[in-house]
């Protein structure tokens, strides 16, 4: 079959609302279909019960319910319908009241700038759309703290400068117990102190209903606060007032990037497997993968303004497929690795290898067909750089192509509100069909939470070591520390060194080895 041929067969587009999806670089046989299709309709049947309101997070007894978020009409009861809804109304009002002036800063003034303070799906999701679909000329600017790097939260203050007087802080934490969070949220607070600020008259949560961070609000004064729901997970929270609120304040269009969404689910809600653009997503990640994820999905935008997007796909995809059990208990060790960067900087990058390298990715090509939105500039006769931009995507397909390297693309209009919650919402339904293909819980993070647990008992074990150098009489090795704590040497050694590095600790004796090293208090 030629590749003319094959494009016709296996390229779907939705022109009501300007996406396609082509498939046709893919090595897959036609006999794909009919092999998976039990797997296929059990997919569409657990998507269906978990948009019912099903307890699609077994771990957790859990709702799942982000698609319910741009189609309240789908929430399982009319209570929960009305409070999404009042959400969003509620976000929506509090940005335009900002806006206006009629909530204002402590000094009188009216507020410019907006800080979120999130780690993970409660700051990805808002990066994402400050950076893709942020008006040129916002109302407010933005800034982020989204880690508990103290050095990267000076340099965030630092460019704020005296414009923290106007600044609005989002504190953005479901359970309000997430320390990089609790940190970032303690950092500002402290800055705001410092300046002169009362922090309370410039803060407000969201979070879920009683949590740490809820009642701490409530306790301060703080501004206002908004609810998240045990039944949204961070990596799908974007359209809640995780997102709805910072897009607001920067002159977003929140409603137009719900519709998007909710324009792609519909779509992927009714059509057969052929045309399903969300399915057709997940059979491809798993004919590449092997129903193993033996393969990892590099995600190539050819727009500047997507450059996050593969990051963002990075938590939403990752978090989501990467799990030891299947949801019988067997281990299975799932996952689909993602990464990017965007087109064609990655022609000067990383395609040489993608190109001539180990053949253990496939790709994924996003196209914004319209180059740009003001008059076409001819960089040579005939030809602009978006005609350019063009070519390279062009290239770049068919130079991977044609050294066996498997590719997908799709296709969007233009980068628009609504372009960009339509692709969220493929991403997000073509992860839970996966998951159903796979057998896995889409909807839980154990591997998280583990790592949260062995930070905590790293602190745990840091106090213990500061212990021991305060009560000793001489300089002590991490080897000696490490005994009389019954701790591992080499952690106690990274944690004496931590200590030195930051002034709480000196190093009074380098040895040859990191075993002679002796250490004290400063």
């Amino acid at each position: 079959m030629s590749h003319w041929d094959r494009f016709q067969k296996y390229f779907v587009r939705y022109p009501q609302i300007g996406f396609s999806i082509d498939i046709s670089r893919m090595g897959f046989e036609d006999s794909l279909f009919t092999k998976m299709a039990g797997k296929i309709e059990h997919a569409f049947k657990s998507m269906k019960e978990l948009e019912a309101g099903a307890i699609a997070n077994p771990d957790e007894n859990r709702m799942v319910g982000h698609y319910w978020l741009r189609d309240s009409k789908l929430a399982p009861d009319a209570a929960l319908k009305k409070e999404i809804d009042d959400t969003l109304e509620a976000t929506l009002k509090f940005a335009a009241d900002v806006h206006a002036g009629s909530i204002k800063a402590a000094n009188g003034q009216k507020f410019t700038r907006v800080l979120v303070v999130g780690i993970g799906g409660s700051a990805l999701g808002p990066q994402l759309v400050a950076h893709a679909i942020t008006p040129a000329n916002p109302p407010m600017a933005i800034s982020f703290f989204d880690n508990t790097d103290p050095d990267g939260m000076d340099r965030v203050l630092a460019e704020i400068g005296d414009g923290l007087s106007t600044t609005l802080t989002l504190v953005i934490s479901k359970s309000g117990g997430t320390k990089e969070t609790r940190n970032g949220m303690l950092e500002a607070g402290a800055a705001y102190q410092k300046a002169g600020l009362d922090f309370a008259k410039h803060a407000v949560a969201v979070t879920g209903l009683d949590s740490e961070l809820d009642k701490h609000a409530v306790k301060q004064g703080w501004l206002a606060r908004f609810p998240m729901w045990d039944w949204v997970g961070g990596r799908t929270s974007v359209m809640s007032a995780v997102g709805t609120i910072a897009a607001a304040l920067q002159g977003v269009d929140v409603r137009q990037f719900l519709a998007g969404a909710a324009a792609m689910d519909a779509e992927t809600r009714a059509r057969p497997a052929r045309e399903n653009a969300a399915m057709l997503l997940a059979l491809m990640w798993h004919h590449a993968g092997g129903g193993k994820g033996l393969k990892d999905m590099v995600v190539l935008p050819y727009k500047d303004r997507l450059v996050l997007f593969s990051k963002y796909l990075q938590q939403l995809v990752m978090e989501s497929l990467g799990k030891e059990h299947d949801l019988s208990g067997a281990v299975v060790n799932q996952g689909v690795a993602v990464y990017g960067n965007k087109g064609s900087t990655d022609q000067h990058a990383y395609v040489q290898q993608l190109r001539d390298g180990v053949n253990n990715f496939f790709a994924t090509f996003i196209e914004v067909r319209k180059a740009r939105d003001v008059a076409p500039l001819e960089v040579e006769p005939g030809f602009t750089s978006g005609d350019y931009l063009q070519g390279f995507l062009r290239g770049t397909r068919k130079a991977l192509s044609d050294k066996g390297r498997e590719n997908i693309t799709l296709s969007i209009d233009e980068v628009s509100a609504f372009t960009l919650g339509l692709l969220v919402g493929l991403f997000e339904r073509a992860v839970g069909f996966y998951a159903s293909l796979v057998n896995i819980n889409a909807y839980h993070q154990p591997g998280v939470e583990a790592g949260k647990k062995a930070a905590t008992d790293f602190l745990k074990q840091l106090a213990q070591v500061k212990t021991a150098l305060t009560t000793s009489n001489e300089p002590l090795t991490a080897a000696e520390v490490a005994a009389s704590l019954s701790i591992d040497a080499e952690d106690a050694f990274h944690m004496l060194t931590h200590l030195s590095a930051n002034g709480a600790a000196k190093v009074v004796e380098q040895g040859v080895t990191p075993a002679g090293d002796r250490f004290s208090v400063s």
